[in-house]
């Protein structure tokens, strides 16, 4: 089956170790299904792997992809939960828990075996590549909003860095929840596309704010961090999923972190569960996730070089 996958891992150049071409069809197992996939999209996890984090060379080749949404083998209409190992079924009562393509193959490609717990239906409300945008990205937007940062309408969120999946994601999400949405970007046109999904204000990155937030969303890291910790009131909370630019930051910013008491909260995608309430949430409210393109999948590496220079305003989505 034709298939995207990382043939070589270079943390320098990671673009140059993915191929496209013919792998074998994923074999059935007990506990397990075997999907048709119908959409898949890219996530910044796939461009780690080529990098070598969390996926060891030992393991090529290795076919990328977290999300997708697709067709079992009865015929029903399916989205993919992509940690494997959660509730343990599936796989052996002592393997930790991990993202599809770290231990198993990943869904771009024709076809694609997990185990069958992490199914779960696809409304028929949303399209196939709608529902590949959420798995990751937008679940895990929805747990650092609803799960980890203790915020309640009315409350006024930053969500740094204004055109990412994720920031796009928290930016509906946060409005859907009647909470007051600012963004930060370097780029003017994302911060005028943000608006227009719904933020209340953009600001350029680093700028100084009106007033304090509630809680910051950090996806960045290094680039972001002082001006996250700068930007929050007392007490206020910071909910980190991701270092984009890096996890070093230059400064930690401890003194302000105690002396004001705030909270720094690490966040990982989410639960099948919260997957279920974000499904919910879309298919009852009429959110619907930010497709930035959709490609076929013999042009994924293109997606991935837009994705690599930050190119994108929502998800890239592939179809096989």
């Amino acid at each position: 089956m034709f298939a995207a996958y990382a043939a070589r891992i270079d943390a320098d150049d990671p673009l140059s170790g993915l191929e496209l071409g013919e792998l074998p069809e994923p074999q059935a197992r007990p506990g397990w299904s075997v999907v048709t996939v119908k959409a898949a999209s890219l996530n910044h996890h796939d461009l780690w792997s080529l990098r070598g984090v969390g996926l060891p060379a030992g393991r090529l080749p290795m076919i990328l992809g977290c999300d997708a949404a697709g067709i079992d083998e009865h015929g029903n209409e399916v989205v993919i939960h992509s940690v494997i190992g959660q509730s343990g079924h599936g796989v052996g009562p002592d393997e930790p828990r991990s993202i599809l393509t770290e231990r198993y193959q990943g869904t771009f490609a024709q076809r694609v075996a997990v185990p069958t717990w992490n199914l779960l239906p696809k409304p028929a409300e949303l399209s196939f590549e709608q529902a590949a945008c959420l798995p990751t990205a937008w679940l895990t937007a929805y747990r650092m909003l609803f799960t980890n940062a203790g915020v309640k309408p009315g409350d006024t969120v930053l969500v740094q860095g204004a055109g990412g999946g994720v920031a796009t994601a928290l930016i509906v999400l946060g409005k859907a929840a009647g909470l007051r949405v600012w963004v930060t970007g370097r780029d003017e046109a994302k911060r005028q596309r943000a608006i227009g999904l719904g933020a209340d204000a953009a600001f350029e990155s680093g700028a100084r704010l009106p007033e304090r937030v509630d809680a910051v969303m950090e996806t960045v890291g290094a680039a972001t961090w002082s001006h996250s910790v700068k930007s929050l009131r007392p007490g206020g909370t910071i909910v980190i999923s991701g270092a984009t630019s890096g996890p070093n930051p230059s400064a930690t910013e401890l003194n302000r972190i105690f002396f004001l008491e705030l909270k720094v909260v690490g966040s990982t995608m989410g639960s099948k569960e919260e997957l279920a309430g974000l499904l919910a949430l879309c298919a009852n409210t009429g959110v619907r996730p930010v497709i930035d393109s959709v490609l076929p999948l013999a042009e994924a590496r293109e997606g991935f070089a837009r994705l690599a220079k930050g190119d994108l305003f929502g998800k890239i989505v592939l179809t096989p």
